[in-house]
This record gives C-alpha cells, sequence and structure tokens, in this order.
C-alpha cells in the first residue's frame, strides 16, 4: 500500500522547487503523471513520448523490458522525463514517498538541463509534443490508406530507422539544398579567382545528413514515402541532444537532486532511504560506463573546484565529448581507477590494454570517449551522386572497423530507401574495402 497521497506530492514538490530556485536553476514547469508499472513499460517503449508514431520495433522494446521485468532480470526507471514545455514527467505508482521526492528533485535537475544546454537549443520544446504528434497521425493515415498499408510504410520506416542517426551529430547544423550551396560556392570564387569548385559534383561538400539527401535526391520515391524518411530524420533530429549529453544530463540530475534534498531536512524515515537509493544509482558499473556515476562525479569535482556557479556554467556549453576531454585530468582518472581493455579472440579472454597511471591515463579517456553516446556509432556521408545513379558513400574511418555483416544489411536497407545502386567505401584490416 502507498504511504503517499497526491496531496503528500504536490507539498513536496512545491518544497523542491523552491529550493530550486534560491540555487539559480530556470527549468521548464513540469507535468508529473502517475502511472502504473504497465504503463511505464509502454512509456520506456515509446522513449515517453505518448504522441510517438507506430512501429513494430516499439511493441518489440516492450515485450523485451516486459518480459525481463517479470523474470526479475531488470529494474524500471524511478522516473521518465521528456523535453518539452511543459516538460512531462512520469512517476511510477507502486513507489514509495521517498522515491518520488528524490524522482521528482531529479526531474528539476534534468529540466534545467534541457533548457540550458546549447545541445537543446534547436529542439523547439514548445512545440515537440505537437509535432510528434501530427507526425504520428500521418502515418496512421498511411497505414489506413487501402493503396499503400501497414507493410508498404513498414517496408520504409524500416530502412529509415536503420540510419536515422547518420544525420549531423551537432545540432542547428541547417541542411542546404544543392542550389543553395552553389551559390555559396560562387561567392567565394568572387572572393578568391584562384579558387575553382567542382560545381557539377553532386553533393559539393560531403553531405552527412543521408535521410535528407536520399529524401531530395531519390528518382524513386512516392511523396509519402518521402514524407516518412522526413518524419524520422526529424525524429532523429530530437533525440540526438540526448545521446550527446546523457553523462552531463544525468550528472547534473543527480547532483541537483542531492544539493535539493539536503536542503529539504528531511525526517530520517525518508532521508535514510534516499541515501541508500542515491548510492545505488551513482555507484560504478563494472567493465562499463554508468553515466550516473561519472557524470556526477565530475560535477562534483568541478563544484569542489571551481565553485557550483562555474558548474552551472559548463551546463550550458558542453557536451559529453568536451565534458569529458576538459574534465577528466590524469588525477580523476587514477582516483577512479579508469581502465581500458579489449577482447583476445586467441585467448577467448578480455585483456587489460591501459590503465590510468601517468603513462596510460590519457589512452584510457581517448578509449572511452570514443564509446560515448553516438561515437559508438560509424560515421558514414554521402560523397557523390554518380552519374549512372550510384549512390557513393564513405565511412570516415578513426582506427575501429566497420562491422561488415551489420554494414551489409544496413546497406541493403539504403538500396530500398535509394532505389538504385549504392556503393561504400570504407578500411577493413588497413585495407580500402568497396561493397
Amino acid at each position: 500500500m502507498s504511504d503517499w497521497t497526491v496531496a503528500d506530492l504536490q507539498k513536496w514538490d512545491d518544497k523542491i522547487c523552491r529550493v530550486g530556485e534560491d540555487f539559480g536553476l530556470d527549468w521548464f514547469p513540469i507535468d508529473y503523471e502517475i502511472i502504473d508499472y504497465q504503463e511505464m513499460l509502454g512509456a520506456m517503449a515509446y522513449v515517453g513520448l505518448p504522441t510517438h508514431y507506430r512501429h513494430w520495433s516499439y511493441g518489440k522494446e516492450y515485450e523485451r523490458t516486459h518480459t525481463l521485468y517479470n523474470m526479475g532480470q531488470t529494474g524500471l526507471p524511478y522516473e521518465m522525463i521528456i523535453n518539452s514545455n511543459p516538460s512531462i514527467a512520469y512517476l511510477m505508482r507502486e513507489n514509495a514517498l521517498y522515491i518520488h521526492i528524490l524522482t521528482m528533485a531529479h526531474c528539476v535537475g534534468h529540466s534545467d538541463f534541457f533548457k540550458q544546454n546549447r545541445m537543446f537549443a534547436h529542439t523547439d520544446p514548445d512545440n515537440i509534443i505537437g509535432s510528434f504528434k501530427s507526425a504520428a497521425k500521418y502515418v496512421r493515415q498511411l497505414i489506413e490508406d487501402p493503396s499503400i498499408g501497414i507493410d508498404r510504410v513498414e517496408k520504409i520506416l524500416d530502412a529509415a530507422h536503420s540510419v536515422k542517426y547518420q544525420v549531423p551529430r551537432y545540432p542547428g547544423i541547417k541542411y542546404k539544398a544543392r542550389e543553395e550551396l552553389v551559390e555559396i560556392e560562387k561567392d567565394k570564387m568572387l572572393e578568391n579567382p584562384r579558387y575553382k569548385p567542382n560545381l557539377s559534383k553532386t553533393p559539393l561538400r560531403p553531405e552527412y545528413n543521408i535521410l535528407r539527401f536520399i529524401a531530395e535526391h531519390s528518382k524513386h520515391l512516392e511523396e509519402w514515402e518521402r514524407n516518412l524518411i522526413l518524419i524520422v530524420e526529424e525524429s532523429s533530429k530530437y533525440f540526438i541532444p540526448q545521446a550527446l549529453t546523457k553523462i552531463m544530463n544525468e550528472g547534473w540530475a543527480c547532483t541537483i537532486h542531492q544539493k535539493i534534498i539536503n536542503e529539504l531536512n528531511l525526517p530520517d524515515n525518508l532521508y535514510l532511504p534516499f541515501v541508500k537509493l542515491h548510492n545505488q544509482v551513482i555507484r560504478p558499473h563494472l567493465g562499463q560506463i554508468n553515466p550516473y556515476h561519472l557524470g556526477y562525479k565530475l560535477f562534483q569535482k568541478i563544484i569542489e573546484e571551481k565553485g557550483f556557479e562555474e558548474a552551472m556554467t559548463i551546463r550550458e556549453v558542453h557536451n559529453d565529448i568536451t565534458f569529458l576531454r576538459f574534465y577528466m585530468d590524469e588525477e580523476f582518472m587514477r582516483d577512479n581507477n579508469y581502465f581500458s581493455y579489449s577482447f583476445d579472440k586467441s585467448k577467448q579472454s578480455s585483456v587489460v590494454d591501459d590503465i590510468s597511471d601517468s603513462e596510460g591515463w590519457e589512452n584510457v579517456r581517448d578509449e572511452m570517449i570514443k564509446n560515448v553516446g553516438l561515437n559508438r556509432l560509424p560515421v558514414v556521408f554521402v560523397d557523390e551522386l554518380e552519374k549512372d545513379g550510384t549512390l557513393s558513400l564513405v565511412h570516415e574511418h578513426d582506427g575501429r572497423d566497420i562491422e561488415l555483416n551489420y554494414a551489409r544489411k544496413v546497406f541493403e536497407f539504403i538500396e530500398t530507401l535509394w532505389g538504385d545502386n549504392v556503393k561504400l567505401i570504407t578500411i577493413v584490416e588497413d585495407e580500402i574495402w568497396e561493397f
């Protein structure tokens, strides 16, 4: 039986907001929805968006999480919050009061981060829910159209989802049509007569937004197919800032919930279980990065050395990559015993490559950065639309070979969207490959 009422939650929310304001935080208003664990599973499957368009992958994610939860192999998040204005946050009905107090304070940290961090400046939080709702309505209409139907819709969505993160990874980079780029190049030629670009080439420069390029240049797509591709592209641009700032976002939210809770003067029956839960959330995970742990520890380091005001500035301007590179110094790496490892196929076991000593800490840091957020995914760009209609793609090799079996399947999806020949140039075991 619950140890709280809605009135209790409202009372503690008021207290949390007053403390947050005293700290100088500035967040979107938060609308809390109290849901049961089944509804939370659904929210997780649809990445928190109640108006997301229909796709089988969300149902698959629901069933996977539901099965793991029922088998005791995974827990549920204590909260989930959407980057919108107002923010929408979910609280699970089955949780105790101390958990709700922590998660509401945690949500204040998240919403403050959404509103202040520059990565989210172009996510349009005022209208995002309406945009997703309109997209979902359009997808539903296509599915219900007898001339199109669910199979054709899912064929396009499946293909588009396979490359949904092959878009510019820094928000605010506006896609420029070829005509616009031509004018830019002509202006450069006027400024510098010796500048001789190849204006017959398409694209004029490497194009990292594969979905948008296909939607605009494929000769084989119907209008509704182009629209579906652009819907996936727009959806991706909403989620990319979250992928770019996962460590910072969770670290900031943990920092804020702890600061707020410490000012609430909770009674022992609420404070002691909070301390236990907080420590569980920020504990390190063996063999992998716990974003809560790493982000929290770094913000604590910054606050101790530079003060809370500096931490507030940092939460505005950085993403995970710059955050780690700037503030993970040798002392921090050594104190937290970070190391890098790889799998030795000949020994069929993991082998330590570097440890955080004076010689190896930078290598460990750089390896961690390579496996943060979207850095785990290969970067592929459109190099050229050839005269015979072939779409030529290039993989930006960073020392890590592309997974060929996975790449071949994605390649088939790209061909589905493009409707013509596609080739990919990459490096495998130090040799140039084309397929």
